[in-house]
Order: C-alpha cells, then sequence, then structure tokens
C-alpha cells in the first residue's frame, strides 16, 4: 500500500476496527519474529519505536548490546488473515535501530534497502519476481505433522476437490485481500510439492511479501489439516523445493535496461553484464541463497536444480535461465537465478543479487557463450574446456567459499559477515556428527 501519515495510519486502524499490532522483523536467517502490542500502543511505537532484546535474536546483539527498537514501516500495513474480528490484528514489517537511532547493522532489511539505495544513486531500479516451491505433508487427529507428501499428483496436475487445491486457492484469495497480485499457483513435479508466484515488483517490497506469504502458507495449510514446508529437500528420489528468483533492472524512468531488440535473446549489455557478475560471485555468495545444509541435497545432478555455473534460455539444468519474452514487450526481458531455496533470507539473497549483478555492470564484464542443452551429461574435460564451474557441493564447501570472500565481508559489513558465518559454521559442524538412517542401514549389521 502507498505510504500513509502517521495520522492516516491511525485513522485507518481505527476504520479497521484493529485491537491489536503486530511489529514484524526477520532475523538474519528469514524467520519472522514478532512483538504484538494493543492498538493504543501503536502511536508510541511509530515515535518512539518499541523495546525489546536483541541479545535473544540469534545473530543480532550480544548481551552487552540487547537493546534494541522496532520502528514499524508505515508503508507494509496490512490485516493479518485469517481474520478473526474478536482479536483482529494488523502487521507491519519493521526496522531495527539501536538506543542511539541509528539502523542497526546486522538487520537483514537495512541490509538490503542500503543496496538498493546505492542502486537508486546510480540510477538503477532493481525488479525481483520469485516463484516459491513448497510441500503440503499430511497431520494426524491432534494436529501433529506427519512426514508424508498430501497427494500424489504431479506436474500442474489438476486436482479440483483435494484439501491441497483447496489450501492453494485460499492462499490466493488472502493474496488479492492483502493487495497482492497472485499470479500463478500450480501442483509441482513432485508428490505433495506446490508453487504460488506473484507479480514481480521492487526489491524490498517482494521481500517483504515473501516474508509474510511463507507464513500465510503455514496458516493457510494448519487451518485446513495439512502442514507446510519450505525444506529444501525433505524426500529422497524427488525433486527438491527452489525458489527461483525472475530479475530485471529499469532506469529511472522505467525503460527495461535488459533489453535489445537485435539481440538473439533480446538480452543488452547491461544485462549481459548484471548476469556475468552474478555468476562470477555465485560461489562466495551462495551461502545467501542455499544457507542449509539440507539446500545442498537440493543441488545435484537431475532433479531440475543446478550445479554447474553456466547461463542459457531453454536449458533448465543452467544456474541462470533467460526466459524467452513476449513478443514486443521489452518489459518481459529478464533472467532467473534458480540456485535460491526457499529457506533461504530473501532480504540478504535480493542484497547479494543487487550488489554482484552492479559489480558486473562496473567492471563491464564478459557474460560466457550460453549452454543450451543439458551440462548434466558433459564429462570433466568437456566442462573444463568450456570453462564451466559447479556451485559448493556442501554448506561446508559454501562456508570455505564465503569466509575467504573480501567481497562478501565488505558488502555485509564486518559484523554481520563474522556472525553469519559463526552460526553457519556451527550448523555444518553439528550435521557432521550426526548419524542418517541411510548410515544404520549400510553399515549396522554389515561394518
Amino acid at each position: 500500500m502507498a505510504t500513509l501519515t502517521k495520522n492516516g495510519i491511525l485513522k485507518k486502524i481505527n476504520d479497521d476496527n484493529v485491537k491489536f499490532v503486530e511489529l514484524q522483523f526477520s532475523d538474519i536467517f528469514g524467520a519472522m519474529k514478532a512483538v504484538t502490542i494493543a492498538v493504543d500502543e501503536l502511536e508510541s511505537a511509530i515515535d518512539k519505536g518499541k523495546w525489546f532484546d536483541g541479545s535473544s535474536i540469534k545473530g543480532f546483539a550480544r548481551l552487552a548490546e540487547s537493546d534494541m527498537y522496532l520502528k514499524p514501516d508505515l508503508s507494509t500495513y496490512s490485516i493479518l488473515y485469517p481474520v478473526n474480528e474478536e482479536l483482529k490484528t494488523a502487521r507491519f514489517i519493521c526496522e531495527i535501530y539501536t538506543p542511539e537511532g541509528n539502523p542497526y547493522d546486522g538487520d537483514p532489511r537495512h541490509i538490503l534497502k542500503k543496496e538498493i539505495e546505492n542502486a537508486k544513486k546510480l540510477g538503477f531500479d532493481c525488479k525481483f519476481g520469485p516463484e516459491i516451491e513448497f510441500f503440503l505433508l499430511k497431520s494426524d487427529e491432534n494436529g501433529e505433522m506427519i512426514p508424508v507428501p498430501n497427494d500424489i499428483g504431479g506436474y500442474f496436475d489438476s486436482s479440483t476437490y483435494d484439501k491441497a487445491s483447496e489450501v492453494r486457492k485460499k492462499i490466493m484469495l488472502i493474496m488479492e485481500d492483502m493487495g497482492w497480485k497472485a499470479e500463478v499457483a500450480h501442483h509441482e513435479v513432485a508428490i505433495g510439492q506446490h508453487e504460488i508466484g506473484f507479480k514481480y515488483g521492487g526489491a524490498l517490497d517482494i521481500a517483504d511479501k515473501i516474508i509474510t506469504l511463507k507464513q500465510v502458507i503455514r496458516s493457510s495449510a494448519q487451518k485446513n489439516g495439512l502442514h507446510a514446508t519450505f525444506m529444501p529437500k525433505p524426500f529422497f528420489g524427488v525433486n527438491g523445493s527452489g525458489m527461483h528468483m525472475h530479475f530485471s533492472v529499469m532506469d529511472e524512468k522505467g525503460k527495461p535496461l535488459f533489453y535489445d531488440e537485435n539481440d538473439h535473446y533480446k538480452l543488452s549489455r547491461f544485462g549481459k553484464s548484471f548476469m556475468a557478475g552474478v555468476m562470477n560471485h555465485i560461489k562466495e555468495s551462495c551461502i545467501l541463497f542455499a544457507p542449509t545444509t539440507n539446500s545442498y541435497k537440493r543441488l545435484v545432478p537431475g532433479y531440475e536444480a543446478p550445479v554447474y555455473i553456466c547461463w542459457g534460455s531453454t536449458n533448465r539444468s543452467s544456474l541462470i535461465r533467460v526466459p524467452k519474452p513476449f513478443e514486443g514487450v521489452p518489459k518481459s526481458v529478464r533472467a532467473e537465478l534458480r540456485c535460491p531455496d526457499p529457506s533461504c533470507n530473501p532480504y540478504l539473497a535480493f542484497a547479494a543479487m543487487i550488489r554482484t549483478g552492479l559489480d558486473g555492470v562496473a567492471n563491464n564484464e564478459e557474460l560466457p557463450n550460453a549452454i543450451e542443452e543439458s551440462v548434466f551429461g558433459y564429462d570433466d574435460k568437456k566442462l573444463e574446456d568450456l570453462k564451466i564451474d559447479t556451485l559448493p557441493e556442501t554448506l561446508g564447501d559454501a562456508l570455505v567459499s564465503f569466509k575467504k570472500s573480501k567481497f562478501m565481508k565488505e558488502f555485509l559489513g564486518e559484523n554481520f559477515f563474522e556472525k553469519y558465518y559463526e552460526a553457519k559454521k556451527l550448523e555444518w559442524d553439528e550435521s557432521k556428527i550426526q548419524v542418517s538412517e541411510w548410515e544404520l542401514d549400510r553399515y549396522l549389521d554389515s561394518a
């Protein structure tokens, strides 16, 4: 919604008969956190911010620096769904401030806002359109999750009467009620897997919507006796869940900078350099797009997820795909980054794409030739001849590339960089000592 003044928001809150307000924010991993206040506390929160203990949020401040304040972004006002008139609640997504009144440098939303502002100073407006995949699982009579897909459907299967189909439609209705353009929802390739997409927009607005949409999907599934998971690879032997990110750049007047009608792909020199920047930095930034140990069990050959650092149009094994644009519609020229998954923090993912893409533009980087056949069939020699590198194979590999990157440290700031690395290093270390069912099955009797 358009930004209202404080008085305009207070009037709208009253007109909407709101009883409570949720002040929402993201931790460094993209998990939504919230503080609920009575509606008569909102004016004070707008003026002064609302205190919370930052030391209790993973990756935020140390105990000695725990005082932090939430200040609502008035443009993010929305009613929370499903609506309970007796407990009607509105939400604002908040910015995090220190007691001195400065934006907190460990706030992922602030990191994205800085990159948006830097791009704006250069005359660029970066646009994003995500495709969010997830699984709907069964629940037992007590509402507890059963780790089994809800249906046996396949890609684009039409299923009018099952619970999953109803959930998808209800989610789209909620999105429309919240003022979003819900463009498409459908069954994905794997059993129990679904996808919802919405109209592209500015980076901050779309990142906010991703955080909110995941909450809407979870609550809608729960109300219909199902359980939603955004785990990248919950089941062996089937496709995992990605969050493919379509991206493009406009100038200050809305002119599409990725477009060149004389190019075979309709892709401009600017667009190619932007893509080259994203590709050239992908190994060191991959941990922001694929942030969990489970993420790398999705990024394997054979399941339509990228492994090799290349690009193409029809090649869905590539890291970046350039979909064929609509004839005569320059704004439809875009690229699609295919390695992100829905466990990532969208604020950090978008910020990384802006920073790395514009680094490619600033350095006039060359995009390698497109690959229009599946790279999964290439042997090591052909990959070497074509200079095609691979994504990190594990979270540990991603950590190594991230840790040694001066570029990522400068981009994120040393404080955030170290906190993120330490948290992910701990996750990786914990995962290495776990004993899996596969190991038990293979070695318990035979070793």
